[in-house]
């Protein structure tokens, strides 16, 4: 038993950390008794951390609807729904970095270890690891364009954005069910093998200006860049676990460079909830790259697009 506990934190070290981490903060911030309220959103912080790390779109496609449920104020929902997913697609990002590592390790090692005639047997590692290869480069280049767009939008587009955020059920519908389209458009170009391996010129132009226009929709509605340019990378024919990694280290990145101005401007974001779904989030983060292996990147482009279709419709104004 002592031997099982000790391998498991030896391999599941970050994981460990961040248990012992938001476990700390329930009692020194003395949301302990808040548990029995607000204990059920953990499920709602998995759920929508395993569907924003399995596809690269933020966890606002689930947190928006949900939380307009609760008759939460719109910059509420904008700003818990950022917190929420500081915690899922950090722990998301993480993970999917450190499999870019080991695909990187594994295809170095071969490479040294293995002789000319054995080479075609690691054919597929090469493969892979040339297709991932860009990874490091890409965020490089989206990263600061993403940020930018959601600091542009925050405050020299201020008033606009508190208009758009005024009707953000409208908005977040309309622009759902166009990203749903878009999924759906996507799953095509999923099924041709994988072949495009660099960022040529006009996709460093396309990226860089998907980010920036990206980063203003996520400043709106807490969802955008992260799907956007995984859509992008699928139609262009680049690896589909590469296109969603990205995505979500990139909607990583993004939410961070978003959460300080509600944190000291806003200051609307709902505590009692991020300490709860966000412990979920950080764990469906950890586990979705497992979800994305495992299952048909299809399947989960399906569902994943049917659902942000429904949630979409669900919050157009035709109901009222």
């Amino acid at each position: 038993m002592l031997a099982d506990t000790s391998t498991f934190i030896k391999h599941h070290p970050i994981k460990i950390a961040l248990l012992l981490v938001w476990i700390c903060l329930l009692f020194v911030s003395g949301q302990i008794q808040y548990l029995a309220e607000y204990g059920a959103f953990i499920f709602l912080g998995v759920v929508g951390a395993i569907f924003a790390n399995s596809t690269g779109a933020g966890g606002g496609v689930v947190f928006v609807p949900f939380f307009n449920q609760l008759s939460l104020s719109n910059e509420t929902i904008v700003a818990t729904s950022f917190a929420i997913q500081c915690c899922g697609m950090t722990a998301g990002a993480i993970s999917w970095y450190r499999h870019y590592g080991s695909i990187k390790r594994f295809a170095l090692t071969s490479e040294n270890k293995v002789s000319e005639e054995e080479m075609s047997e690691n054919e597929a590692s090469y493969s892979l690891f040339i297709e991932w290869q860009a990874l490091p480069k890409a965020l490089i280049l989206c990263v600061p364009f993403s940020i930018l767009g959601i600091l542009t939008a925050q405050f020299l587009l201020s008033d606009y954005t508190s208009a758009v955020q005024t009707g953000l059920h409208f908005y977040f519908g309309l622009f759902s069910i166009i990203l749903a389209f878009a999924i759906y458009g996507s799953i095509p170009f999923m099924k041709r093998q994988a072949n495009r391996a660099r960022v040529e010129p006009i996709d460093r132009i396309m990226l860089a200006l998907i980010c920036f226009i990206g980063g203003i929709v996520t400043a709106w509605l807490s969802v955008g860049v992260g799907e956007l340019v995984a859509v992008y990378l699928i139609l262009r024919g680049f690896n589909i676990s590469f296109a969603i990694a990205l995505a979500v280290i990139l909607s990583a990145f993004s939410v961070h460079g978003a959460i300080y101005y509600h944190l000291f401007v806003s200051q609307a974001v709902y505590w009692q909830i991020v300490i709860f779904a966000g412990a979920g989030a950080i764990m469906g983060g950890l586990i979705a790259k497992h979800v994305v292996l495992f299952f048909s990147p299809i399947k989960l482009k399906v569902f994943f697009g049917t659902w942000v279709l429904i949630m979409g419709a669900a919050g157009l104004p035709i109901w009222a």
